[in-house]
């Protein structure tokens, strides 16, 4: 059974307010899971000098011993903390333009220069 330490929404519409809670993978997010150990909350302003995020840290580390994987969200919150490390993501050829954009603007560019020329 592999175990993930992620978040489960609670709150109203357009209110939203989370449970982290330890889950089987293969469970719902909103589901069945076998314990909570904390709570975040985002619509506390980061200014307002209340913490979002109240998380038990030494129940997480005691279920990150057994082999519980955290989600992206929680591992950035557990990274904030110390508790764990995570590797920066840096991917700069999302930001390029497709082939096709590229290949007419390569053409743009030879029919600007011969225009140039002439």
């Amino acid at each position: 059974m592999s175990l993930k330490i992620r978040l489960a929404r609670r709150g109203a519409k357009k209110r939203p307010f989370y449970a982290v809670v330890v889950a089987d993978s293969r469970s719902p997010r909103d589901g069945r899971f076998i314990e909570k150990i904390g709570v975040y909350d985002p619509m506390i302003a980061k200014e307002s000098g209340n913490s979002r995020w109240t998380v038990d840290l030494e129940a997480a580390k005691a279920w990150l011993a057994k082999g519980a994987t955290p989600t992206d969200r929680v591992l950035r919150h557990f990274a904030a903390e110390g508790l764990l490390t995570r590797e920066v993501r840096n991917n700069p050829e999302k930001a390029l333009p497709g082939k096709k954009a590229q290949e007419r603007t390569a053409e743009k560019a030879k029919k600007a220069a011969a225009a140039a020329a002439a």
